[in-house]
């Protein structure tokens, strides 16, 4: 939730003020001192035992999307409600996450977790004393210590130098998707040209648009297709950077507009569009739209930040109508000159995506961290990712990894409908876990029988994202001065892009950034770079531990 320009400075004041008073009260009714005595007994705690005792919460995601399902009505939650005694109530947003935020801190009804994206809101529950902080759990109990890694939870540390959100599918290794997926029937039967540079790519798309007038030969899906080919144009620039509105040179962030590779990877984007190499919609077409392409294979190359869910199953449709159609995945494009093993078309971060935090109103906050705890090792995501032992998988390697069944293999439809359900629950998944099992047993199967996404992933996206976690968390809060300028500057840009992109010379791209760039300096841009080299350089020294 952001607070909107209709909250006056006053009441916000007010609602920290509930906040204080909230957190306050909940301390001394609920939760554990430093002695790990709780309320409920007034004993000693050694350490809440899942299955022993019966443990009930309310759960709320914060996103206008979310709906949890009921809890024990699928297969993995009902192992889950029976084995461990957990059961998880649902609390939802109704479609509008940031009117449910309001309403609740106003109410003093906060519920027992939250499920939201680290950034302003987690900041305000924080610094308002609403949040239980976490370290003393994480040492008791051995998942997240082990799983999530000492830099990561460096990173998570407030400013108080505590902890106060478990993360979700964050990663020591390297993860994404971010890349370009070639056609490739339209790609044999134009003689499987090299497709290794910018230059290759301008000219396989010009032989496209002249062979396949109906075909779209550059699908940049709604847009990020576009800032994917800014990685081409300098080694370690990842598009990630161009988000960001801030581009780091040595240790200072600097303007994107100023920046030689975006002004370059700009050219290079308005010539295949003034040629009409490119959806004329790129910047207005809905998801639909580019699904439809995708799936009936009106395209010849495909570049999104995450291009694998769609091709995924549109590789599998296509081949079904036609043996001799697909889709494939190239290694990503490069300026001649480049080394291409350093160009990253996308990032990861060790911090994942978003986070679940326990708040004051909890009764046993130990107790839920214990369940969740137990959810990010490998017995708890074997069962909430591919149900309990018996169904998908029966036992385990010697690495930990589920032996999956021959039901996996030959009973994709039912498995998947079962993952997509389970997905909702995924609020503290641990990607190496998952990776790492799904790939070592997808990796022993013809490749006819290989998930497309797993394999790409393995051969190539996994190995070209950029490790991004020293540029998390770089946004300000939205009703500071830094704050108000971000939105001005990303007003700026979004203009100055959609000029640039309909450009009808390289000279005049170059004079729409300058002009840019000067409207984003009138507004305080300098100030909002500062505050980010600030911030990034504060997370350089927590991944070093200082």
């Amino acid at each position: 939730m952001r607070i909107t320009k209709k909250l006056s400075a006053l009441s916000l004041v007010a609602i920290l003020m509930i906040f204080t008073l909230m957190a306050g009260c909940s301390k001394e009714s609920a939760g554990s001192d430093s002695k790990g005595k709780t309320s409920d007994s007034g004993k000693e705690s050694s350490g809440f035992k899942l299955g022993e005792d019966d443990l009930e919460y309310t759960m709320y995601g914060h996103y206008d999307w979310y709906t949890m399902p009921n809890w024990g009505e699928d297969v993995a939650t009902k192992w889950i409600k029976e084995n461990m005694k957990v059961n998880v109530k649902p609390i939802s947003s109704g479609g509008n996450a940031a009117q449910k935020f309001n309403t609740m801190i106003v109410s003093n009804d906060l519920p027992d977790v939250m499920w939201l994206d680290r950034g302003p809101d987690m900041d305000k529950l924080r610094e308002a004393g609403a949040l239980v902080p976490l370290d003393e759990y994480i040492e008791k109990y051995p998942n997240i210590k082990e799983w999530v890694g000492e830099s990561t939870l460096n990173m998570l540390r407030a400013e108080d130098g505590k902890v106060y959100g478990i993360p979700n599918w964050y990663t020591s290794q390297p993860n994404g998707n971010t890349g370009y997926v070639v056609n490739d029937k339209i790609y044999k039967e134009l003689g499987s040209p090299k497709l290794e540079t910018t230059d290759d790519l301008y000219s396989y798309l010009k032989q496209v648009k002249e062979k396949y007038p109906d075909v779209i030969p550059y699908e940049p899906g709604q847009g990020d297709g576009l800032d994917v080919l800014y990685s081409a144009f300098a080694e370690e620039h990842p598009s990630t950077f161009v988000g960001l509105r801030a581009i780091p040179n040595g240790d200072k962030m600097t303007s994107v507009f100023t920046d030689p590779v975006y002004r370059e990877s700009m050219q290079y984007i308005s010539k295949l569009f003034r040629e009409k190499l490119i959806s004329q919609d790129a910047l207005t077409q809905t998801l639909d739209q580019v699904r439809e392409k995708i799936m009936t294979g009106k395209f010849a190359v495909y570049a999104a930040s995450s291009p694998t869910e769609i091709s995924n199953l549109a590789h599998t449709v296509l081949r079904a109508e036609d043996p001799d159609a697909g889709l494939k995945m190239v290694w990503p494009f490069h300026k001649e000159g480049l080394d291409k093993n350093n160009i990253f078309p996308g990032t990861y971060s060790q911090l994942g995506w978003n986070v679940s935090v326990i708040t004051q109103n909890a009764k046993n906050p130990e107790a839920i961290f214990a369940f969740l705890d137990w959810m990010v090792g490998p017995e708890g995501q074997r069962n909430i990712f591919w149900g309990p032992e018996g169904l998908y998988w029966d036992g385990t390697d010697a690495d930990d990894a589920p032996i999956f069944t021959d039901k996996y293999v030959t009973d994709v439809e039912e498995r998947d409908k079962l993952m997509e359900t389970t997905n909702s629950f995924q609020w503290v998944g641990n990607t190496v876990y998952i990776d790492q099992s799904k790939t070592k047993f997808e990796l022993t199967l013809p490749e006819d029988q290989q998930n497309w996404a797993t394999r790409y992933q393995t051969e190539i996206t996994w190995k070209t994202q950029y490790n991004g976690t020293e540029f998390a968390n770089l946004t300000p809060m939205p009703d500071t001065d830094e704050g108000l300028t971000e939105q001005r500057v990303n007003d700026i840009y979004d203009e100055a892009h959609a000029k640039a992109l309909h450009a009808k010379s390289d000279q005049e791209v170059l004079d729409i950034l300058d002009g840019a760039e000067k409207s984003a300096q009138a507004v305080g841009y300098d100030k909002l770079l500062e505050f980010k080299t600030k911030k990034w350089q504060e997370n350089v020294a927590r991944m070093a531990g200082n």
